[in-house]
């Protein structure tokens, strides 16, 4: 009879641990909704997250984490260990806003104005960074009071210019793994997501391997010989170089890219070149991006538009260089972590809710933190269902759902219990 009444005692005991951690999270919406409103309100630029870190640091301190700030310029990184010893596990969220003028009627709509590379433009959270700060300041809520089921030591790591430092300086999680942040306490793995507006409210897509594209910039400079342009035979015309070089780099994607195994791109995003109509100038400049899956191709594309930039200029009579410079590496889901943590993902959203995704050419700078680590990054859904229209990321229309976050709040929590504990 005492076995049965203790037995009764611990399984009573585990339902209400269990619902106590289920209605904290369902209690803390109302917060994950002011805080997203705040800082869709109030988005500051790359590098310059001055107020938003602030605001995150006095809540993780009035949670009682230890808190460092500074980190990367702005970063902010949080502590908090379970009662029981085990793995360090992190948590990431990105917290910077976009140039881009906001367009929507939003009671919360941005109306910050600055000076971007000499541009008038408006300020907004365009990609969702807002709801992954209020997600993952919810998410440390939660687990502070629940310290006795942490065997471990979670780190909410807060990083500043995912899309980018300014030109001239360093910034994003590149700086944030120079300055340390994977190290005292050493990481075990990180998890990170991100918000999609052409996703339903609901619903969480993974990939094992390659889920975002290695983001590469590329400048590529002609030189030929300016001459007037009604004498073209006097000079050599940079600019049909700079065509036929467009031309001819798309034969890499069409021709030699093997896009069964994974897709990529080519894109020439802008061309600079002359002064008047009546001149053939000197020198032209082309800048673009490769987007790519797998190292193979990524190295195979690089050296074949090397050959082909050079060569094409010479064959019409120019000259011409190109460099490339690494914006991200590959997002690359650890297969094995993937696996373990799959059921998680399953408890927090139910199982007809999960679903695999293919990979997309956007990138994503939580890529570093991969190569160093193993890690998970997911796509959480922030479209109402039912909407037959969703704004893209980066654009002035983009909107997310309030109710979406949630689902972040309860995959984070999920996830992290499961790792640290099993």
């Amino acid at each position: 009879m005492r076995f049965f009444l203790v037995l009764i005692l611990l399984v009573s005991t585990s339902v209400f641990a269990q619902n106590s951690l289920e209605q904290d999270i369902a209690n803390i919406e109302g917060k994950l909704i002011e805080w997203r409103h705040h800082f869709h309100q109030n988005p500051e630029l790359s590098n310059r997250e001055f107020k938003t870190a602030e605001k995150i640091a006095k809540h993780l301190k009035s949670l009682g984490l230890d808190v460092e700030t500074g980190i990367a310029k702005t970063g902010v990184v949080a502590i908090l260990k379970g009662n029981q010893p085990g793995k360090v596990l992190a948590l990431r969220a990105d917290i910077d806003a976009l140039p881009v003028t906001e367009r929507n009627n939003l009671p919360f709509k941005s109306e910050v104005k600055t000076t971007f590379l000499n541009t008038e433009t408006g300020v907004m959270h365009a990609c969702g960074h807002d709801t992954h700060i209020s997600i993952l300041m919810a998410t440390a809520e939660v687990l502070s009071k629940h310290k006795d089921k942490i065997k471990g030591t979670v780190k909410f790591i807060f990083q500043p210019a995912e899309e980018g430092p300014p030109p001239g300086e360093e910034g994003g999680a590149k700086l944030m793994i120079k300055e340390g942040v994977l190290e005292n306490p050493k990481v075990d793995a990180i998890f990170g997501l991100h918000i999609r507006s052409n996703y339903n409210v609901g619903t969480i897509y993974y990939k094992k391997g390659g889920i975002m594209a290695s983001v590469e910039r590329f400048v590529i400079n002609v030189k030929g010989k300016q001459t007037h342009g009604g004498r073209p035979w006097l000079g050599v015309d940079p600019i049909l170089i700079s065509a036929k070089i467009i031309d001819g780099l798309q034969t890499i994607i069409s021709r030699e890219s093997k896009l069964v195994d994974e897709a990529a791109v080519i894109t020439v995003g802008k061309i600079t070149a002359g002064t008047r109509f009546n001149v053939i100038p000197e020198s032209a400049e082309m800048i673009g991006t490769v987007r790519t899956l797998d190292p193979d191709m990524k190295e195979l594309i690089e050296r074949r538009m090397t050959e082909m930039v050079t060569t094409l200029a010479k064959a019409y009579g120019g000259e011409a260089t190109i460099t490339f410079q690494n914006n991200t590496t590959i997002t690359y889901n650890d297969h094995d972590l993937v696996d373990q943590m799959l059921p998680s993902l399953h408890k927090a959203a139910g199982t007809k809710n999960v679903r695999i995704r293919k990979a997309t050419t956007g990138g994503e700078d939580f890529s570093y933190y991969q190569e160093l680590v193993p890690g998970f990054f997911f796509f959480l859904g922030g479209m109402t269902p039912g909407n037959i229209e969703s704004f893209p990321h980066h654009t002035p229309d983009f909107k997310i759902n309030d109710s979406s976050m949630l689902l972040g709040v309860k995959a984070f929590t999920q996830l992290t219990l499961d790792y640290l504990n099993n």
